[in-house]
């Protein structure tokens, strides 16, 4: 018996889709390798977005791009015959296409391409901190309290927020340790986006920031900005660190600490060991600063004798640093005990930090 079934057609193949993504805190041109091959074998590249950073690179490297915004259906039809398509979204992403193929996927009713998505760059490490570096400048800007803010004006919440980072280390909270950290963080940007506006017209800041009209145009003296910062404090960690950085050897933490100290002596330039102390901090951190740079720098001098609270005070801290302990963190942690007993005296719940 003869057949006369018709055979049957091999499926037409569907394609690919391949949504090649970037990150704007990479420069623009650098691309993975596979990114590179992707978009010189595609049949089609496709970008809504003719302000793209990425197309005038593109462009050098010989790549045709199409502006243009298909909808899923459109694009799945470009695919037809087995032909690849590749597609730049947009910074934020492309919600209404990347829905759009989600949608005709689930349906069942239409042969999808093979979707794909490639990441053209990655994140460094670190690369958050552009993120806040550009929102800081426009918040500068645009906010009428930032853009008033000073120096001086501020300072009151550096401390601030080194005590609650302080805090938060002592509770043990990781959560709030990140979040103080943060605030930290943000009151480094904060100056050093001040600081790009330099002091207008050599002369000092005013100390009431709600004079302050914040219109720094950049060309103040002494401007510098977070880079410069940055920079300072990269140089000063790779000189510091001979043992890392070049062929000092250091085998104990105690290397480490007379590397520091010779070095920090170098730079500075200091007559006495006691220049550079901030006499502004805590007393007991004060007197103990005092006693630790005395010992190391090997200075014959007794602490000073005298009736009261302060001599006391002064002897006790001494003897703690002398001892490794810091005594700021010692008499918080014994003042902190003291609250939760006094709170239990009187019948009250533990404190929340």
């Amino acid at each position: 018996m003869t057949d006369h079934s018709q055979p049957t057609a091999a499926p037409e193949p569907t394609g690919r889709i391949i949504l090649l993504t970037t990150s704007h805190r990479v420069a623009p041109g650098v691309l993975s390798w596979p990114a590179w091959q992707t978009l010189h074998a595609a049949d089609r590249v496709l970008c809504a977005d003719p302000g793209h950073p990425q197309l005038p690179y593109l462009r050098e490297a010989g790549v045709e791009v199409e502006y243009t915004a298909p909808d899923a259906h459109e694009l799945v039809e470009a695919c037809a015959g087995g032909r690849t398509v590749v597609v730049l979204p947009a910074g934020e992403g492309d919600r209404r296409l990347t829905d759009g193929l989600a949608g005709l996927a689930g349906s069942g009713r239409v042969s999808m391409p093979d979707l794909e998505l490639l990441p053209g760059s990655y994140d460094l490490p670190g690369a958050r901190l552009l993120d806040l570096v550009q929102v800081m400048d426009r918040v500068r800007r645009e906010c009428p309290w930032t853009s008033r803010q000073t120096h001086r004006g501020l300072a009151k919440y550096a401390i601030e927020e080194a005590y609650e980072l302080v805090e938060a280390i002592e509770d043990g909270d990781r959560e709030e340790l990140r979040e103080e950290l943060g605030d930290v963080l943000l009151q480094v940007v904060f100056h050093a986006r001040i600081a790009e506006e330099g002091v207008p017209g050599g002369e000092g800041e005013n100390e009431n920031e709600d004079e302050d009209d914040g219109d720094g145009d950049g060309e103040g003296l002494g401007a510098f900005s977070i880079d410069d910062v940055a920079g300072a404090l990269v140089q000063k960690l790779i000189h510091r660190h001979p043992h890392v950085f070049g062929d000092a050897e250091a085998e104990t933490p105690e290397d480490v600490h007379a590397h520091w100290q010779r070095t920090k002596a170098v730079e500075k330039r200091r007559e006495s060991v006691t220049d550079g102390i901030p006499v502004g901090q805590p007393g007991l951190a004060l007197a103990a600063k005092l006693a630790g740079r005395v010992r190391t720098g090997g200075v014959a001098v007794e602490l000073p004798r005298g009736d009261g609270i302060g001599y006391e005070l002064l002897r006790l801290a001494a003897r703690a640093e002398a001892e490794g302990v810091d005594p700021e963190t010692a008499l918080r942690a014994a003042a902190r005990v003291y609250r939760d007993a006094i709170r239990a005296a009187e019948g009250v719940g533990a404190a929340t930090e």
